[in-house]
């Protein structure tokens, strides 16, 4: 035998995977950019060895591994995203909580306009009016404009005439009548005190209902439309002319002789107004006329204070004369609000759809009163309890109060506790006895010390402001309860989470504040001292 000069060996082949075993090498796990990094990387070292090893940044085929990876994580973000969006529960876009709870016939709720009591007072006295006759205020001049104090741009007021609990001024026309027997004496002219103000531009849309579908609807023009205004009138056929009256759904209504119309809002707060078919509720008739006023606006930027409003008006007198009027807001414009929040919808919605519009359970109460709206746009807070003395467990205490703005809650008004029991009646159990109680109030006042950085001494007022963004936001009536105690710490621990507090401290508590279950926490006033460490 003789060599040839060289040698061979099997000791350092390369024994290359089969097509089947790749897959077993795959680390399905992975969903970040550096987890599917390094899981490529080890992919090719273990299956391909030979044909690529030159792993350093600078290298076109590390330059297609970190593409690659990129890729790869933003679509498991996306695709994480989007199984998100399919829960009530996980979804975080206002779009899609909104389609969720329109699969089970509950809607968002729109902007809510503010509310006051108002006067108007006639700058002619009206001694010498015939018996039997009207003054009357046009449609077009029952809305005055002032600047918000919140933000300095316009905002709109419509008059209402209010008289125990309900808007009077429902005809199609639109204007609103006042008899010399209303009047009341004043020291300048005759004065008319049966009015509310609310938030809002006046909007008058009419038309025909043409031939076709069964299911009619109107297209309203403008938006946002404010919650509880829209009103619908219908002219023509003598079975289906009239008021048509505001439902959440039309699957609830009872049969198809009922006049009603449903609201479907769209993302902007334009809305629909939808009607039955004959079957669900009353259809319009083809040919019919209708006359459809809502209100635009709504929002916190309608909360004003008292006499805030101070403006003239024309009323028309009964021979068509006009005399100048003073229109003025004698109480408070509180009950302005934005639309409802994803957090209150997530927290009150499936709470609508269990109760199948009826109530039994003390939650069913809760969750319908949390939820429930005015015939003028108001809201409340409210909790229930059952009381416990011998046969007295089916009188129900509903303790309500209403809401003013974001930060404060007042004593519910007559008129909005009397539409509330009216509605609890169409819905409750026929052997519970419900009753209506002024819930309580509980003030405090915070100074909320926080410690920051000697190098954000020029950002101090950038994080007194981040600070009582937090505060604001934590005292919210959204996010509090009745019988909700206040924990200090909790409230130190929210603005800690802020990159430029070192440590913060509430100054005059040091332990939680506890309160009945028949009591709410509501903040009055804070101060934030800034202490550089």
């Amino acid at each position: 035998m003789t060599f040839k000069g060289t040698a061979s060996s099997d000791f350092m082949r390369v024994v290359k995977d089969a097509q089947i075993n790749k897959s077993t090498l795959i680390d399905y796990a992975g969903s970040d950019f550096e987890t599917l990094r390094a899981n490529l990387i080890r992919y090719i070292k273990a299956v391909y060895p030979l044909d690529y090893n030159n792993f350093v940044e600078s290298d076109l085929g590390m330059m297609l591994i970190e593409l690659v990876s990129y890729v790869g994580s933003v679509t498991s973000m996306k695709a994480d995203f989007l199984a998100n969006e399919n829960f009530l529960r996980t979804a975080r876009q206002r779009n899609s909580v909104k389609k969720l709870l329109e699969l089970i016939g509950v809607r968002l709720k729109g902007p809510i306009g503010a509310i006051a009591n108002a006067t108007l007072t006639l700058d002619t006295p009206l001694s010498n009016t015939p018996a039997g006759q009207f003054f009357t205020i046009a449609p077009e001049a029952r809305t005055v404009t002032v600047a918000s104090p919140e933000d300095g741009e316009q905002v709109s007021y419509t008059l209402y005439k209010y008289y125990n609990g309900q808007i009077q001024d429902t005809n199609p026309n639109g204007s609103i009548a006042l008899s010399f027997l209303e009047r009341k004496a004043g020291n300048s002219g005759d004065v008319y005190d049966r009015f509310i103000l609310l938030e809002g531009s006046l909007v008058t849309q009419e038309g025909t209902f043409g031939p076709g579908n069964p299911v009619r609807f109107i297209n309203l023009d403008l938006g946002p439309v404010i919650e509880g205004s829209v009103q619908v009138f219908v002219q023509g056929n003598p079975d289906t002319q009239g008021e048509y009256q505001q439902v959440d759904n039309l699957f609830f209504v009872s049969g198809g002789d009922e006049k009603v119309f449903q609201l479907v809002p769209d993302d902007d707060y334009k809305a629909t107004v939808v009607f039955g078919d004959n079957i669900l509720a009353k259809a319009p008739s083809p040919g019919d006329t209708f006359v459809v006023r809502y209100r635009v606006g709504g929002g916190t930027r309608g909360n004003i204070a008292k006499s805030y409003i101070n403006a003239p008006i024309t009323v028309t007198r009964y021979d068509g004369a006009t005399i100048n009027a003073t229109l003025e807001n004698t109480t408070q414009a509180t009950g302005g609000s934005d639309a409802e929040t994803v957090e209150h919808a997530r927290k009150y919605a499936p709470l609508a759809f269990r109760r199948q519009d009826r109530l039994v359970t003390l939650q069913d109460y809760q969750g319908f009163c949390n939820s429930y709206i005015s015939s003028y746009g108001s809201v409340g807070k409210a909790t229930a309890a059952v009381r416990r003395a011998f046969s007295s467990a089916n009188i129900i205490d509903i303790y309500l109060l209403e809401r003013a703005n974001n930060l404060q809650l007042k004593k519910a008004s007559p008129a909005f506790k009397k539409q509330l029991i009216d509605a609890i009646e169409l819905m409750k159990m026929l052997t519970d006895d419900v009753v209506v109680v002024d819930g309580l109030i509980r003030t405090l006042d915070l100074v909320v010390t926080a410690r920051v950085s000697r190098e954000l001494l020029e950002d101090e007022e950038v994080i007194k402001q981040d600070i009582a963004t937090i505060i604001t936001d934590y005292f919210n009536t959204e996010n509090r309860e009745f019988g909700q105690e206040f924990v200090p710490q909790d409230l130190s621990r929210h603005i800690f989470a802020l990159n430029s507090v070192l440590f913060a401290t509430i100054d005059n508590y040091d332990s939680a504040v506890k309160v009945d279950f028949n009591e709410f926490i509501q903040l009055n006033n804070f101060s934030i001292n800034i202490v550089r460490v």
